[in-house]
């Protein structure tokens, strides 16, 4: 990931790559190499240099990355999740408002063109229905399925939800290791919401789909592709009658006449075709030049950690408060 950031970095005008640490020295000349900058050995030497940084490490040293830079009130872009545990998720909110160091949390999702037009659309939710599978990639293995792929799902969630997690039901099993491999949970909201999550690292195919179902309006957006479609309820609801009033007044007959996907009036999400990663640190440099705040904040990373802990602790048959 470190890898990806330089490369999108070295392509921003108001960007300058000053150069890369990295614990393997051939990784960071390697990096160097392609994309401009040079090679720090130490991170205490790379903080001189700087106003920003990308944290991309493994997540059990996030924490101990982003301390001394925070200090220095360095502006920092964290990978997901935040920290590997919500004491030192809290831990980096707090030295992030100590020392009035920008922090924004590399949940991508957030940027997928598709979820950025949904988030037009002031959709609330009634329901929401998530798959995240894919075979096994070997990256970020030092963390289970939630906190390496479900994280991004908990984000969005809590995005449309817009309301406090009042129970969560989990199941997880580990397959190559201690840690859950594939997890499914189902998240009830304060405001009755619900949310029912699957997630596996162990599947012979990729799907990452999502579908929310409100009142107003039924969406459904596959990751992937970067594609997703509307159903509104304003559109289709006349014609879904009238076709029920026909049925029951005998004017038709022979249900197999009729073609329901002809009834419903679907829209296709008007969709861009920005790279995530550019959306992303865009939105990462605008904050860190007092353009705007970060849209995925330190605490949103801290709020995501918290319901992911809650998910592996349920899953395990244990409650957090």
């Amino acid at each position: 990931m470190g890898q990806l950031h330089a490369r999108v970095y070295s392509q921003m005008d108001s960007v300058r790559l000053v150069g890369v640490h990295d614990a393997d020295p051939d990784v960071a000349a390697a990096t160097c190499e392609k994309f401009g900058g040079e090679v720090f050995q130490k991170i205490e030497d790379l903080a001189e240099r700087v106003a920003a940084v990308t944290i991309a490490v493994p997540t059990q040293f996030h924490a101990f990355v982003a301390e001394p830079l925070l200090r220095r009130g360095i502006a920092c872009l964290i990978e997901k999740p935040l920290a590997k545990d919500i004491d030192e998720a809290r831990q980096i909110v707090e030295w992030s408002k100590q020392h009035k160091a920008v922090v924004q949390v590399g949940h991508i999702e957030r940027f997928n063109p598709a979820i950025r037009s949904m988030s037009r659309l002031g959709i609330a939710p009634r329901f929401i229905e998530v798959v995240r599978i894919s075979p096994l990639t070997f990256r970020s293995i030092d963390v289970g399925v939630v906190l390496d792929v479900m994280i991004h799902d908990i984000d969005i969630v809590l995005q449309l939800a817009q309301s406090k997690v009042v129970q969560i039901d989990a199941v997880g099993v580990g397959v190559i290791g201690a840690a859950e491999d594939v997890c499914n949970a189902r998240l009830r909201f304060e405001n009755g919401c619900v949310a029912n999550l699957t997630a596996s690292r162990l599947a012979l195919k990729v799907e990452r789909k999502l579908r929310v179902f409100s009142p107003e309006a039924y969406v459904s957006i596959d990751y992937q592709k970067k594609y997703g479609m509307v159903a509104r309820k304003t559109e289709n609801l006349t014609a879904i009658r009238d076709t029920v009033a026909k049925i029951r007044a005998g004017e038709i007959d022979d249900l197999s006449q009729i073609d329901f996907t002809e009834l419903v009036n679907v829209e296709e999400l008007q969709i861009d075709d920005i790279e995530p990663l550019r959306a992303e640190l865009d939105s990462f440099i605008d904050a860190v030049q007092g353009k705007s705040e970060p849209i995925v904040t330190a605490e949103d990373g801290l709020a995501a950690v918290e319901v992911a802990q809650r998910i592996v602790a349920a899953a395990g048959g244990q409650t957090l408060a």
